[in-house]
């Protein structure tokens, strides 16, 4: 009579050893990114290998951040982080200060060809690179050799994943050329709240006028405002919009003074929570660009 040890042991031996030949898979990493556009687009190259936190949560200012405890706690245990970088994250040598953070953030916009401008004597560098998917694609090219490097084992699905993202963002690109390329230049202009479409227009040849500069963190003066509203009647501006992380009263002010129509909400700087119409970079893209064109062509 065959021993129930035995026949234990003979359903037991194919399970051992469907464990032992299976591959032994990467840890998740544990990875911050400053701001929640950034963080999408490293959810996608990451894919299942990573945990992302997002430092600054939907709807926030990446200017005007104010890091928590918790912010310094989840910094300290990341394994890797990225920043945007261009002087975007103004707060984030303090919190490294502070949480005891060891690492170094990778700087994903490393490679970007930037544009600067004046502003109060200085030149500035524009830092919202990312309101063009072409220089996305330098962002995702950074993120996945950060991503590979710091876990070599999942280096494939990485590439894979950056590869089929950067697609997606050539679709972005020439979606957002089908429907601005249509409207004729000089009808191709609007009021926001600061200066932060500067790499969208550049690429699809819109004019964003604004009463605040590169960062929120920065006052207008009464004769900037003045000359501003002066402009949008000589230029005829017809539409205007504010943004979902900012005031939005200062641009509705020089709105009334000028006649421009209200087009609705941008999201420049920050994701919506998810019910919202740009919980993904994809989506916040895609939205701005509809957006904007149907206030252009409501105005031609």
């Amino acid at each position: 009579m065959i021993s129930r040890r035995l026949l234990l042991s003979a359903a037991v031996l194919p399970a051992l050893m469907a464990l032992s030949a299976a591959p032994a898979s990467a840890e998740t990493l544990k990875v911050v990114a400053s701001f929640t556009v950034l963080a999408d687009v490293v959810r996608e190259v990451g894919g299942d290998h990573v945990h992302v936190t997002s430092l600054v949560g939907p709807n926030g200012d990446p200017h005007e951040f104010e890091p928590s405890p918790a912010d310094a706690k989840n910094l300290k245990a990341a394994e890797v982080t990225f920043v945007s970088g261009e002087g975007l994250e103004g707060w984030m040598d303090r919190l490294i200060t502070a949480s005891g953070y060891k690492g170094k953030p990778v700087t994903v916009s490393e490679g970007i060809s930037t544009r600067t401008m004046e502003e109060d004597g200085k030149t500035i560098t524009d830092p919202h690179v990312w309101n063009s998917p072409v220089n996305v694609k330098v962002w995702v090219a950074n993120i996945e050799k950060a991503l590979s490097s710091a876990d070599p084992a999942d280096a494939a699905a990485f590439k894979a994943n950056a590869e089929k993202y950067t697609q997606k963002l050539d679709e972005l690109n020439a979606y957002a050329h089908s429907k601005f390329d249509t409207i004729a230049e000089d009808r191709r202009k609007v009021l926001t709240s600061h200066d932060a479409f500067g790499y969208f227009g550049r690429e699809y040849k819109v004019s964003f006028l604004a009463p605040l500069g590169l960062s929120t963190e920065s006052e207008a003066s009464a004769a900037d405002v003045a000359k501003l509203i002066e402009q949008i009647r000589s230029e005829h501006v017809k539409a205007y919009f504010f943004e979902n992380s900012n005031d939005p009263r200062l641009v509705k002010q020089v709105a009334k003074a000028t006649g421009a129509e209200p087009g609705g909400e941008l999201y420049v700087e920050s994701l919506s929570d998810a019910k919202g119409p740009a919980p993904t970079y994809e989506k916040m893209f895609r939205y701005n660009v509809d957006q904007l064109a149907a206030a252009m062509a409501k105005s031609s």
